[in-house]
């Protein structure tokens, strides 16, 4: 392990992540101010030691999506930043859940099954969706120098309740599966048209046990219990299912 892996393990410990955590990752690379993915991967990794498991989005929705309905659990790239891409195609051992447009990619003790349900689900974020089994885990969000706007997870609450401007149509893809299977499937895309998503403001509704903020080397981090993010916010979509957009 180089000094930089050592020292990212650290700061994320420093953070709040322990070791037997599930921790989803959203993340900018370039934040990190020159840590190679592998040092950022395995530093993480160490942190979270062998009872643990990482995830990242590897969501594809430029790449995949009613223009181009075609999802190939291997070719398909994901469109969310290096470090999705590289711990999907470069680590050893990760496995990536099935959907067109919401995919993640996982490694440790919960990675089959954390990605085994999203094939079921008819919708991106849905009750067999990475993201609500990160929830159902009690597991942590990171997000790594990219602030708290890029929050997937929040999608999948806001099919909680389904405010009016999440869905828009259904779309056949054609799916390419682990072993090179290919079917046909119905999933329902997000519209989000006229609106923009304002997640950061979580951070107003969530206390000091719920939000911890720090630094992973030069990235400023903010650290998310899944669990009482979901409660807190959908209990605020049924309040105003406006709360967490703007119109554009």
């Amino acid at each position: 392990m180089t000094e930089l892996a050592l020292k990212i393990a650290n700061d994320a410990r420093s953070l709040g992540i322990e070791k037997g955590d599930t921790l989803l990752v959203h993340s900018s690379l370039r934040s990190l101010g020159g840590a190679k993915a592998e040092e950022v991967i395995e530093g993480l990794l160490y942190a979270l030691g062998e009872e643990g498991t990482l995830v990242f989005p590897t969501l594809s929705y430029m790449n995949c999506n009613p223009s181009k309905p075609f999802f190939d659990y291997h070719e398909t790239q994901s469109n969310v930043g290096y470090l999705p891409e590289y711990f999907r195609t470069q680590v050893e051992g990760v496995v990536r859940s099935i959907c067109p447009t919401h995919s993640c990619a996982a490694l440790g003790k919960n990675a089959e099954y954390i990605t085994s349900g999203h094939k079921d689900d008819k919708t991106p974020c849905g009750k067999n969706s990475p993201f609500y089994r990160v929830m159902e885990l009690g597991g942590k969000i990171l997000f790594l120098g990219c602030g708290m706007n890029c929050n997937t997870s929040m999608h999948a609450v806001e099919e909680l309740s389904e405010p009016d401007y999440l869905f828009g149509d259904d779309c056949v893809y054609e799916i390419t599966d682990k072993d090179g299977i290919k079917y046909k499937s119905v999933c329902r895309a997000h519209g989000f048209k006229g609106v923009s998503q304002c997640y950061y403001r979580l951070a107003d509704l969530l206390d000091e046990t719920e939000l911890s903020v720090g630094n992973i080397l030069k990235a400023e981090c903010q650290l998310v219990k899944a669990k009482p993010m979901w409660e807190k916010a959908d209990k605020k979509y049924r309040e105003d299912q406006h709360w967490f957009i703007d119109f554009a």
